[in-house]
């Protein structure tokens, strides 16, 4: 398990934008499991929605797609040198509402790599309970 100052190595996003808290798991170059808690006090439950809490969708992918690119910064060379961004994404399904005091869990795995392009598949659990699921590309890019 990997914590909070790694990831904070390894990506450049920073609070309010970081949405991963820790690796729970890692195999290889393909597949991660990752974690974010989510609370009350997070800036953007104020607007949405003031008196029903609820992450927005696009947050809930970002946290997908920074879990992604924690399985390709970790193995390569100066990891520093380089930003993975987000460039297509297909399938994407929000099942339920995530709300302050869940834990997402996120599985992401990489499904096909060609030179610095990768494509993943990606769910996000909370309490076992699938609440959403997404296929999309990346690219990695020097900074």
């Amino acid at each position: 398990m990997k914590d909070i100052n790694y990831i904070l190595e390894m990506i450049p996003h920073r609070y309010p934008f970081l949405l991963v808290d820790r690796i729970i798991d890692k195999k290889d170059k393909k597949e991660i499991k990752t974690l974010k808690n989510v609370t009350i006090n997070e800036p953007f439950f104020s607007g949405h929605f003031p008196n029903k809490p609820i992450m927005p969708g696009v947050l809930i992918l970002e946290s997908m797609a920074q879990s992604a690119c924690l399985i390709i910064l970790d193995f390569i060379d100066n990891p520093e040198n380089h930003l993975v961004y987000l460039s297509k994404v297909n399938n994407f399904r929000i099942n339920s509402n995530v709300i302050p005091g869940d834990q997402i869990i996120i599985d992401a795995k990489v499904v096909n790599e060609k030179l610095n392009s990768f494509k993943f598949e990606s769910t996000c659990h909370v309490n076992d309970k699938l609440v959403a699921k997404a296929e999309f590309l990346a690219s990695m890019v020097e900074r």
